[in-house]
């Protein structure tokens, strides 16, 4: 199990704002199952096998290209873990528990 943050930015773009180009991300993420995903700030969170995500991945990155833009910049952070199976929960989770546990003395 993997997971990623990802970032597709639309280079070349009419004006400032993105979500015209986010929004049709996230709508092709709506079309696949392969992976877990969920939007946030400044990117979008995935989960799922390392070969799905980077299918899913070079499929979004492409979307803007289909929009007519000249220019595509796409960060990937990609976080595998072959021990033990890791959610996106869970790494969150984990940090929130030691969060809550007393300080250090």
């Amino acid at each position: 199990m993997a997971t990623a943050d990802l970032t597709v930015i639309a280079l070349g773009r009419p004006d400032a704002s993105a979500s015209e180009y986010i929004a049709a991300i996230q709508r092709k993420l709506a079309e696949q199952d392969r992976v877990r995903y969920a939007m946030h700030a400044m990117g979008t969170s995935l989960e799922g096998t390392t070969a799905d995500i980077l299918a899913v991945v070079a499929e979004l990155h492409a979307v803007p290209f289909g929009l007519g833009i000249p220019r595509v910049y796409t960060v990937l952070k990609l976080d595998e873990r072959r021990d033990k199976a890791q959610t996106l929960e869970d790494k969150v989770s984990s940090v929130q528990r030691l969060l809550e546990a007393a300080p250090p003395a």
